[in-house]
């Protein structure tokens, strides 16, 4: 052993180039974890907390004998007399509960200051059925909108959740959850976790007795939540539902009865699998049970609803719904939590009569994650018809998302009133909102780049820039390095570019491997193999739809390309937030765009300007210039709408001859994914039109002979006349 080489090994370590930089250390989303995973760190002002200690002081100042007291540095030590310290943790266990909790509580403008800083906003919400609407008066006045007062909008400044370890001490949740919690990492909450905790596990205990009072006076509060993407939502409304299953349990005789309490809807199979992995981590040895939805799957509570729906029929039909309730005791799951997406629980909560849906009697919790794409109408008439079969008069409803629009927020409240009205419960409760940072904007950690590529053939030759190691982008400051995500209009689009990239990366580098497609057209086996081993890193470049853009959690991802232009802004805003979160920095999101698609890049532009003043950026250095945000065509309304509804006209599934005629499918054919030749496609295209053509005429061949066949009462078996 060489005792010089191992001394001098700590010398080897601050080994750079001659620039003096390290070349080496470029930071990127997926080197390692972040050490604070909040978004924002406003600066408090210095006033925090002086007002407690202006208080102490003037209380020594007033007290008799300060002054002329003389320092006495050998007499006998006496205890000082225990102040209230507001974070103190050593004091809870000689002292009750109630005391404890109010020596940790902090003072309503503390509580202010800290949520400026993080950029929180608590609101009640108006307590009618929908927010003030603008009213015309006549066509030649100017549209008069009702003034805002405090009885509508109420500001509100609830304690602050500071550390995870705070959740024990002041809000009682269990040990076993508090030790899962530990065991994890988490630490430090997130700015929605900082916020929506305390109102969820204690209303009371957050907002104060006079408050909580106008926010529910049944346990729980109705909650909307507008946070960023990877903030951690998934976890602050896990945590208050698994608490509150265990504090139920606790009174009940049978523990290991199961029972559903709680409803979790999300868009996407993906998104619903991690929802279920996470809430399986946090409820590790707790006893509560969390179950994912799946096909042919039978929710407990529908047995009831299927026999004491006959009594009042005739003997047969009871015969036949107590048959139809022994076929439904098969398969029937037993769980405390459901995790699912609106078409397949409401499909198995349908019932024999049409229209009609089993009731979930006992659900008290119902979570809308993504809630916008949920009550959009894509989703909105299965979403409402399960929201309606919660009949439980103690149902709370918790909505979150990244982007939600003011007609979501109406729908909801509207919702929520009409179906207190409808069940005829007393409850005139505040729906609470909270805000987190700028509304409707992409968080501010992730670098964007909006790159012209005039035709489709010139975004496939920058994609493939991109997929070289080296790649950097134009101002040569920030690369993209694998993984990433390629992000597609449509699923041919993503098969054809799939297709394409299959053999761009070379084999020593794991070839054609390393590239997989993920769409809804695939099995469900085959979408979570495709899953599995991108997370596990054996994927490096994986080309999807939207699918993936709602709240699937990829901590590893350096970047995303959005191939095609997003539909709307809310969709750039989930695409792009794939990358860079939990507040790691680095992510890098690449927008390609061509002639076609100059119409609708100002809603991007605009979310990109907003995202780089957030991240405090100065207007010289931003990449969003005043001046192209000036030239650039604002869409119209009907535009936003079709864009929405089919993406860019020039890129939609099955353009052909229609109303557009030639230049229809010229447009179609410019925009095809493909490096084959024109003679080459003609030539599949013959094929494909000579196969077509021949089954055609074997369907117009049989059809003739079933004309041609004689009517059975012209044979001779045609019956006797009468």
């Amino acid at each position: 052993m060489d005792i010089l080489k191992i001394l001098s090994r700590s010398t080897k370590h601050v080994n750079k180039s001659a620039g003096g930089k390290d070349t080496g250390s470029v930071k990127v989303p997926s080197a390692g974890t972040s050490s604070n995973p909040q978004l924002y760190h406003d600066a408090i002002p210095e006033s925090r907390g002086k007002k407690r200690k202006r208080e102490v002081e003037q209380n020594k100042e007033d007290a008799p004998g300060d002054e002329d007291e003389t320092i006495d540095f050998f007499a006998t030590k006496v205890a000082p007399p225990k102040s209230k310290t507001p974070r103190s943790a050593d004091q809870a266990p000689q002292a009750s509960e109630e005391t404890v909790s109010q020596e940790k509580l902090l003072e309503e403008e503390e509580c202010r200051q800290i949520l400026r800083s993080h950029r929180l906003k608590v609101t009640l919400l108006p307590p009618g059925n929908a927010p003030p609407k603008k009213v015309k008066k006549s066509k030649k006045t100017k549209p008069v909108t009702k003034l805002k007062t405090k009885d509508e909008y109420t500001q509100v400044y609830p304690q602050p959740l500071m550390a995870f370890s705070e959740l024990r001490d002041i809000y009682g949740i269990s040990g076993r959850m508090a030790t899962n919690l530990k065991e994890q990492g988490y630490k430090i909450p997130t700015e929605v976790q900082m916020g929506s905790l305390p109102l969820l596990l204690g209303p009371q205990t957050a907002l104060g007795t006079s408050t909580a009072e106008s926010v529910g006076k049944i346990a729980g509060v109705d909650l909307l939540a507008v946070a960023p993407t990877g903030s951690g939502k998934t976890l602050a409304f896990l945590i208050p539902l698994v608490n509150q299953i265990m504090q139920k349990r606790r009174t009940e005789k049978d523990k290991e009865e199961h029972s559903l309490q709680a409803v979790i809807i999300a868009p996407t199979k993906e998104l619903a699998s991690q929802i279920v992995n996470e809430a399986k981590k946090l409820s590790l040895g707790t006893g509560v049970k969390v179950v994912g939805m799946r096909k042919g799957l039978k929710i407990i509570g529908t047995t009831g609803a299927e026999t004491g729906s006959g009594h009042d029929e005739s003997s047969e039909e009871e015969d036949e719904e107590e048959e139809l309730s022994k076929k439904l005791v098969q398969g029937v799951a037993k769980t405390d939590i459901l995790v699912t997406t609106p078409g397949l629980l409401l499909s198995a909560l349908s019932s024999s009569k049409p229209g009609e849906h089993h009731p979930l009697p006992t659900v008290q919790t119902l979570v809308l994650d993504e809630a916008d794409v949920l009550l959009d109408p894509l989703f909105r008439d299965q979403t409402l018809g399960i929201w309606d079969a919660c009949t439980n008069t103690d149902l709370r409803v918790t909505l979150w998302s990244a982007t939600m629009g003011s007609n979501i927020e109406a729908l909801a409240s509207s919702t929520i009133h009409s179906r207190r009205t409808k069940l005829e419960i007393q409850d005139d409760s505040r729906i609470v909102r909270l805000v987190v940072g700028l509304k409707d904007s992409a968080i501010p950690n992730i670098t964007h780049r909006l790159t012209y590529a005039a035709t489709e053939p010139g975004k496939l030759i920058a994609l493939r820039q991109l997929l070289h190691p080296t790649a950097k982008s134009t101002d040569a400051t920030q690369s993209l390095r694998p993984p990433f995500l390629v992000f597609t209009q449509t699923i041919p689009r993503a098969v054809a570019l799939h297709a394409e990239l299959l053999y761009d990366i070379p084999a020593e580098a794991g070839g054609s491997s390393r590239i997989a497609v993920l769409h809804s057209d695939l099995s469900d086996a085959a979408r979570s193999q495709v899953m599995t081993r991108f997370r596990n890193g054996e994927i490096w470049v994986l080309i999807t739809t939207d699918i993936l853009s709602r709240g699937v959690d990829f901590r590893g991802i350096n970047g995303v390309v959005n191939y095609d232009v997003p539909n709307s802004g809310a969709a750039y805003i989930h695409r792009v937030g794939r990358t860079g979160r939990a507040g790691r920095d680095g992510g890098v999101a690449v927008t390609f765009y061509t002639k076609e698609d100059i119409p609708y890049v100002k809603n991007i532009a605009n979310i990109i300007a907003a995202s780089e003043k957030q991240a405090g950026k100065p207007a010289s250095e931003a990449s969003m210039q005043k001046w192209l945000l000036d030239a650039l065509p604002k869409p119209s309304k009907e535009e936003k709408k079709k864009l929405k509804m089919y993406g860019v006209e020039a890129r939609r599934g099955g353009l052909g001859a229609g109303k557009e005629g030639k230049e229809a499918k010229g447009k179609k054919g410019r925009m095809q994914i493909s490096t084959k030749s024109g003679y080459e496609r003609k030539l599949e295209n013959n094929r494909k039109g000579a196969i077509l053509g021949s089954r055609r005429r074997i369907r117009e061949a049989q059809k003739e002979e079933n004309d041609d066949q004689p009517a059975v009462e012209d044979t001779e078996w045609g019956g006797i006349d009468e």
